[in-house]
């Protein structure tokens, strides 16, 4: 059965210029997450983070596929315009969040550590210069949704780098890249560190998107 798209008219044009508008790129994320509703509920996932949850639109999503559970959603950001839409989406949708105001996951360790049982990301994947990415990341608002520095991959590779310290075993990482991102060589990196990987492509106009979903060894 398919699962509704969560509410998001409360959202604004005004809450636009400060917070990511879901597009391709989260509605992809969220084909990934039904595709695997079943295993994800069967699973009985206690921790779940979004890291970068801008709407809240899939963290959202999430609690409410996994429905009246033991989980705990928590949703980070660093731009504080993205914790408040957030909660606010959690509640246009009778669901419960746990915005959290910071960097990646930073504060959350190590009480966190190896017992993430779901992580979702869809990161600042585009491709730009390193002053723009290091620049917008200051500034905490709408550019350091998109702007992601070499190869557009400067943040997402620091979470990859702690992906080992993250998931519990058998824990699940579903990422969001294109094609700049180089995806074959994010999968032969991840592989070689014994984590599983399956990638779901669809194209988007001249955009090809990817979902990795990325698995700790059980």
């Amino acid at each position: 059965m398919s699962l509704p798209t969560p509410q998001i008219a409360h959202l604004t044009e005004d809450d636009y210029e400060h917070v990511y508008e879901p597009a391709e790129d989260s509605f992809i994320l969220l084909d990934a997450l039904e595709a695997d509703a079943e295993e994800l509920r069967h699973a009985k996932p206690i921790i779940c983070v979004e890291i970068g949850s801008g709407s809240g639109i899939a963290s959202t999503f999430l609690s409410n596929l996994l429905g009246a559970s033991s989980s705990l959603v928590i949703s980070t950001d660093i731009n504080h315009y993205a914790c408040q839409a957030t909660a606010r989406t959690a509640q246009a949708n009778d669901t419960t969040l746990n915005p959290v105001l910071c960097n990646l996951v930073d504060p959350l360790m190590p009480r966190l550590e190896n017992k993430i049982d779901i992580l979702l990301f869809n990161p600042p994947y585009v491709p730009t210069d390193l002053n723009e990415m290091e620049n917008t990341q200051s500034l905490r608002d709408i550019g350091g949704a998109w702007a992601g520095g070499n190869e557009g991959m400067v943040v997402t590779n620091v979470v990859l780098e702690q992906l080992p310290r993250l998931l519990s075993p058998g824990g699940r990482l579903y990422l969001v890249a294109v094609a700049q991102n180089k995806p074959t060589v994010i999968a032969d990196q991840l592989l070689a560190r014994g984590l599983l990987v399956k990638v779901l492509q669809r194209r988007a106009g001249r955009e090809r998107l990817h979902v990795m979903r990325v698995t700790a060894p059980a």
